[in-house]
């Protein structure tokens, strides 16, 4: 087990003195979609737009308390681990650096310097921007956030502590898949809570590699990750967040870009939220499963809304972005 339940509340307390806890809501015309009870957890409601807020804070938090001495911090990232990461380290004094891959959402790159980051573009993927944040890490004396850390989860479980405890009788919860800080997060809190709810993670068909690992039972890489989904636009797995969904969910699920784009419509037409990719593709996963799931009751996670206004013009007219 990752943290016992009083370790849960301990962050949620921390958590919950920046960011108050998110709603967890049922749409009824999501419900005649499925033929289910349908609960959103809507991760969409942060002071970020996304779930990653609250690894930021118990990030930072950590790092302070354990390395007074630090000065600043470097990472790499999509978007909403680095907005989440510069406002918690600017909060607390510390100098910012983030790399981002060239062609980067402009609107979450603007938001990251509005949160105080240095921001640099680097490399054509993720993967790649983080390699070189790894090199400048140590060039420029800066502690180097990874993607995924216990620490990390720690925050980032608060969502699913509040879920859970919300709604202790969900069959099933679906997902999103990046690095993994999201659903190692839910099985840890589902696995100190003693709780029977199935884990399904949820990846693009255009990059599978959690999938991959999880059906192997072994850490495969992807030559690509050309999803518009940028949350999950992962192609090299991270070791530690595998450990954990391996053994702790139930299964991972492919969605295609345009079951994606159809579950961004979806939320937009019957709940009047705006969902990024990342944040659609847990339904995506769910309408897929549809079938399976009928009757039952069963959670989203709508992990993040910070998506351009001209790729949400796009899906809203029909289109998947490219």
């Amino acid at each position: 087990m990752l943290f016992t339940k009083d370790e849960l509340e301990d962050a949620a307390q921390l958590v919950h003195r920046q960011v108050s806890p998110t709603p967890q809501t049922v749409w009824p015309q999501l419900c005649e979609k499925v033929a289910a009870t349908v609960w959103v957890k809507h991760e969409n409601h942060t002071p970020t737009g996304a779930f990653k807020i609250r690894g930021g804070i118990s990030f930072i938090d950590w790092l302070t308390r354990t390395d007074p001495d630090v000065k600043g911090i470097i990472t790499a990232t999509r978007g909403n681990h680095g907005q989440s990461q510069a406002r918690a380290a600017v909060a607390a004094g510390l100098q910012v650096k983030i790399l981002v891959p060239r062609g980067n959402s402009p609107e979450k790159n603007a938001a990251m310097r509005a949160f105080g980051a240095d921001l640099v573009e680097f490399g054509d993927d993720f993967d790649t921007a983080r390699v070189e944040a790894i090199r400048l890490a140590d060039v420029e004396n800066l502690f180097m956030v990874p993607a995924f850390h216990v620490e990390l989860v720690r925050g980032v479980a608060t969502y699913a502590y509040e879920f859970f405890a919300a709604v202790p009788d969900l069959d099933t919860v679906y997902v999103p898949v990046g690095c993994g800080s999201g659903i190692c997060g839910v099985i840890s809190v589902r696995d100190a809570m003693g709780l029977k709810t199935k884990v399904v993670g949820v990846v693009s068909t255009e990059a599978q590699t959690a999938k991959l690992s999880f059906e192997s039972g072994s850490l495969v890489e992807t030559n690509t990750a050309n999803t518009f989904a940028d949350g999950m636009a992962v192609r090299v797995p991270v070791k530690e967040a595998f450990e954990i969904y391996s053994g702790g969910a139930d299964r991972i699920v492919a969605v295609s870009e345009d079951e994606i784009a159809e579950a961004m419509r979806i939320y937009f037409r019957d709940t009047h939220n705006v969902a990024e990719g990342a944040g659609a593709a847990s339904l995506a996963a769910l309408l897929q499963e549809r079938d399976a799931m009928r009757g039952k009751e069963v959670g989203v996670i709508l992990s993040g809304g910070n998506i351009d206004a001209d790729m949400f013009a796009t899906v809203l007219q029909g289109g998947t972005p490219g």
